[in-house]
């Protein structure tokens, strides 16, 4: 595998993610039951950005005075693309997770455990899934094409089931558990397992926040099966899809509750979402035939998100002023 990641550039990465980890998990909000406000949460969010366009910066500024400054362009542009491309698409999970703490009834002062374990399980499959694409890429070119096949089919099917609910209660992984689990009527807090008495012994049960948790991560899976071939048509470089990829991950749980109460003002962002997912999935199967520069792409990316977010917000301002008096 080409990479332009050295063993501590790659210790330095995983030693930034630790440090921010911790201090998200332990230090901002002690890591317990806690209820996320709209400030704490754009606070973070802005801290995250910030981190990750730091560690932009200093790659930037360590490979202009090692490789030059044409390859240090290259690799900024890339990682900077692949983070903007990672946390758009990331947008659809949030709205996923969404309707998941609404179908279940989960109050917001819960639902920080479960986007905790969510994020950290998201960075594991990430990881593995990136250097087993990376490796699978290297040695069968041909994978690209595949990738790009099923990313225009995945964004041409996101436009037009961009209005469709899925259907919860007929979801298989629901039904399976509740199959094969004891599951109980109520929360009992934070706890995902709970023994109660059943035919007179004590019996294991698993609570509502245990399902949604187990949806959360399936849907990051398959999120990932998106996401990461998607950065693939911007760079095979392991070192800058992952970096780019969990600096993005890792600011999704403040950007959840950021857009938790303002979601429904972004109705056309899923479009915008498809269209991202149809260009990179075009540009995957270019990609022998034409050479789509980074920079075209990070600006056909922000443009399409920007403007499919412009567009939702005037949308939005219509319905209210069109909405009666007093409603």
């Amino acid at each position: 595998m080409e990479t332009i990641g050295t063993w501590w550039m790659w210790a330095g990465f995983f030693g930034i993610v630790l440090v921010m980890l911790a201090i998200d998990l332990f230090v901002v909000g002690g890591g317990k039951r806690h209820r996320v406000s709209v400030k704490e949460a754009a606070v973070w969010s802005g801290i995250w950005v910030i981190v990750s366009m730091t560690f932009a910066a200093l790659l930037w500024a360590y490979l202009t005075g090692t490789a030059g400054r044409e390859v240090a362009d290259e690799k900024a542009l890339e990682y900077i693309t692949g983070y903007l491309i990672e946390k758009s698409l990331a947008i659809d999970n949030v709205f996923v997770w969404l309707m998941l703490f609404s179908f279940f009834h989960i109050p917001l002062e819960l639902q920080k455990r479960v986007l905790v374990y969510g994020v950290l399980g998201a960075i594991v499959m990430r990881t593995g899934m990136i250097f087993a694409g990376v490796w699978l890429i290297n040695q069968f070119h041909w994978l690209l094409y595949v990738f790009g096949a099923f990313l225009l089919v995945t964004g041409v099917k996101m436009w037009f089931m961009a209005e469709h609910s899925p259907d919860l209660e007929r979801n298989p992984v629901i039904r399976w558990i509740r199959g094969h689990m004891k599951v109980t009527d109520q929360l009992h807090g934070e706890r995902f397992f709970v023994m109660k008495e059943d035919g007179g012994r004590l019996v294991r049960y698993v609570t509502p926040l245990f399902l949604v948790l187990v949806l959360v991560e399936l849907t990051d899976l398959i999120f990932a099966v998106d996401s990461i071939p998607a950065i693939f048509a911007i760079t095979t470089d392991p070192f800058i899809v992952l970096t780019s990829n969990v600096f993005a991950i890792l600011g999704l749980r403040s950007m959840y509750f950021l857009l938790a109460d303002m979601a429904d003002r972004f109705s056309l962002l899923k479009y915008g979402l498809a269209l991202v997912l149809v260009f990179v999935g075009t540009k995957m199967l270019l990609i022998d035939l034409v050479k789509i520069p980074v920079l075209l792409s990070l600006g056909v990316v922000a443009v399409i998100i920007g403007g499919s977010v412009v567009l939702s917000l005037k949308r939005s301002a219509r319905a209210q002023d069109a909405r009666p008096a007093g409603r």
